[in-house]
């Protein structure tokens, strides 16, 4: 499929999706963070002509990362008349968070909890405005290697670019016109003070992730299967105690 051709395919989608719900949603709602999956998703999201709400959502934000999801926001809200965005500060709700468990203290479980933060937040903004929270995931991400938080960026209504690569998305977003500055960003889950790579946490690229994924004599294949192996629990579906019949 050209790219053109899957950024409308899926523009379709999420219009036909809406109006397959009981009640069609009046928006569609987007956390932004200036990385390239929730750039595109927030521009097809704005090409549908439904009411595209982005959130910012910065939680002791390193400045790069913050600056990039507000560029990207006003190049959304120049271009299309039918976006909105808000800026939702959650320092001082995350640190009273960490403060209150701080007898339960661990470094990746905060990290996780700034994405279910956000999630929260999301939910909220949703629930005011008849609206659904639409997720940012990739194909190599929720479906690969399982590079999210569980309940946290996993926890959304729709994914409408969870069937395409990171390289995919990087196409749309060139075909979009997306910022310059946020196509060549090195991808970070922006979870992290020290602000680590996706590739720093993966000890893969993208790119070998996906050449892994798609040939099992790749030489990466065993490291993806062993990443992927550790993250089987956020992409199987939760396990449910069957009872015998009696």
């Amino acid at each position: 499929m050209q790219t053109l051709d899957r950024i409308n395919y899926i523009k379709g989608w999420i219009l036909d999706y809406c109006k397959s719900m009981p009640k069609e949603p009046d928006s569609l709602v987007v956390g932004v963070s200036g990385g390239i999956d929730s750039s595109v998703t927030s521009t097809i999201c704005a090409l549908t002509g439904k009411k595209t709400i982005v959130v910012l959502m910065p939680i002791k934000q390193i400045k790069e990362q913050q600056d990039l999801s507000q560029k990207h926001q006003e190049w959304l809200k120049k271009k299309f008349d039918n976006v909105e965005s808000h800026l939702v500060i959650l320092d001082n709700v995350f640190k009273t968070f960490k403060n209150s468990l701080s007898e339960f203290n661990n470094e990746h479980g905060l990290a996780n909890s700034r994405a279910r933060l956000r999630m929260a937040t999301l939910y909220q903004v949703a629930a005011s405005n008849n609206g659904i929270v639409v997720g940012t995931g990739n194909k190599v991400e929720d479906f690969g290697v399982g590079f999210y938080t569980k309940y946290g960026d996993g926890g959304v209504d729709i994914s409408p670019i969870a069937d395409c690569t990171k390289t995919q998305v990087w196409e749309m977003g060139k075909n979009l016109d997306i910022l310059k500055e946020i196509v060549e960003a090195q991808p970070t889950d922006g979870l992290w003070d020290d602000g680590r790579t996706d590739v720093n946490q993966l000890g893969m690229s993208y790119q070998e992730l996906e050449e892994a994924m798609k040939d099992s004599s790749n030489k990466n294949h065993k490291k993806y299967l062993e990443i992927r192996k550790r993250n089987l629990h956020k992409m199987n579906s939760i396990p449910v105690c069957k009872m015998k019949d009696e």
